[in-house]
């Protein structure tokens, strides 16, 4: 094997560390991505698919350089309930053909603002998002997650008491941190891998495992792909109004999540590899997921957390977790164990995911030397972080859903270019003093 090709697979790392590193981020993203399909109706097979290929595009477009991997977004959710919803009003069947029209459509706009960029630079783009305003959104990012978390370890089961919740979350939560902290070599790169084995052993020692799950889980099924349909063109028309214009507002945490990244890793990728390519990579991820009848592809938070935790920033482990994604879409026994890790497991390896996600932010301010004894600096804060923050269902005009990061980033943007900076002010009024 040569070694551009070591590069592509392993990106310079032992082959056997390089996959349980993958597989770590295959945990982190499982449980958000296939939550998406079931709460819209969609295939999660086909959802675990379109994600692992659409992954493997966006590093195609960016080159290999940008660590992300691609998973369901949740901003959509609402507009591809209403289609369905549509749908079966009008006793429309395979609603997921129809919905997939609106997700290529939304792909589509990606690549436009892709080209955008691309014409007009991304130094102008980015002019819109200085350090006050990227900090903020990155904490909200994290923050506005932080109830999902919690949830899944106070939401109580049928027959199961919460204090087994508490405790498997507990003992989830510092097992990741004595990895972290007190372990030396491969081992402390994997500490929410092994969070998340032990916490599901407690769990399976405490009966909270639903082995149920497994059970039913057939050994191998091809994903039932649902192309997109002609038969009806109302319903083509209406799942492309309703959702492609979300990608206006997921534009935005596009910009935020590429910029938490560059931030954890210290590279970036607004630049190199350039934000038109994670757009265009993004929005080809999406359109391709809708040709299959999947959701919306988007950069996941919980992979970023992952980047964070382990400080191993090597793109060819998201490739990896890509693969094994992919993989699982066949295989339904493993996808069956990974179903059945109880929400407490999950819940208290979000705890520092999620964290992990909100201190990048703070660390973005603190190196960029934002002064918070400057009214200019206090008010953005302020209006992003409360808004963001305080609208966590975002704002449902119609059918459409418009998220709480991204209504507090326009703000921020607007803020930022609106509010006269105070040295700016001084300076002004000692000119016209003279």
């Amino acid at each position: 094997m040569n070694r551009k090709l070591q590069q592509v697979l392993w990106g310079g790392d032992k082959p056997g560390r390089a996959v349980v590193l993958g597989i770590q981020h295959v945990f982190a993203m499982f449980g958000s991505t296939v939550l998406v399909p079931a709460l819209t109706g969609l295939d999660p097979a086909v959802t675990l698919l379109c994600m692992g290929i659409g992954t493997l595009i966006f590093h195609l477009i960016t080159r290999g350089i940008v660590p992300a991997f691609m998973g369901s977004s949740f901003s959509f959710i609402a507009s591809i309930c209403a289609v369905a919803a549509y749908c079966n009003e009008n006793s429309i069947d395979g609603f997921a053909s129809y919905v997939g029209w609106g997700i290529i459509a939304s792909g589509v706009l990606y690549l436009i603002l892709a080209g955008l960029v691309k014409l007009f630079g991304a130094k102008r783009i980015t002019s819109f998002f200085p350090p006050i305003v990227t900090g903020c959104m990155i904490i909200i990012i994290g923050m506005m997650l932080a109830p999902t978390a919690m949830n899944n370890i106070t939401t109580a089961v049928t027959g199961i008491p919460l204090w087994k919740n508490w405790l498997v979350a507990v003992v989830t939560i510092l097992t990741i941190i004595v990895v972290m902290f007190f372990t030396r070599g491969f081992i402390k790169l994997v500490p929410i891998l092994i969070g998340i084995v032990v916490g599901y052993l407690l769990s399976l020692a405490l009966g909270m495992v639903d082995t149920a799950k497994v059970a039913q889980a057939s050994w191998f099924s091809l994903p039932k792909v649902a192309l997109p349909a002609f038969k009806n063109w109302d319903a083509v028309s209406f799942a492309v109004t309703m959702i492609a214009p979300i990608s206006i507002v997921t534009f935005v945490e596009h910009v935020g999540d590429i910029t938490a990244n560059g931030a954890v890793t210290g590279h970036n990728y607004i630049e190199d590899p350039g934000l038109h390519r994670t757009l265009l990579g993004c929005g080809l991820a999406s359109v391709f997921s809708g040709a299959m009848g999947g959701p919306a592809a988007t950069t996941y938070s919980e992979n970023t957390g992952v980047l964070a935790a382990t400080g191993n920033y090597n793109p060819a482990t998201l490739r990896i977790a890509a693969v094994f994604a992919i993989v699982l879409s066949l295989f339904g026994k493993v996808s069956g164990v990974l179903t059945s890790i109880p929400a407490a497991v999950m819940g208290g390896v979000s705890v520092i995911l999620f964290g992990m996600i909100a201190s990048v932010g703070l660390r973005m301010l603190v190196e960029n030397h934002v002064d918070f004894t400057k009214s200019y600096n206090l008010v953005i804060a302020a209006v992003m972080l409360v808004i963001g923050l305080g609208l966590s269902s975002g704002i449902s005009i119609g059918n459409v859903t418009i998220s709480g990061t991204a209504i507090a980033a326009v703000l921020g943007v607007i803020l930022a270019k609106v509010l006269p900076q105070e040295e700016k002010a001084a300076v002004s009024q000692k000119s016209r003093k003279k």
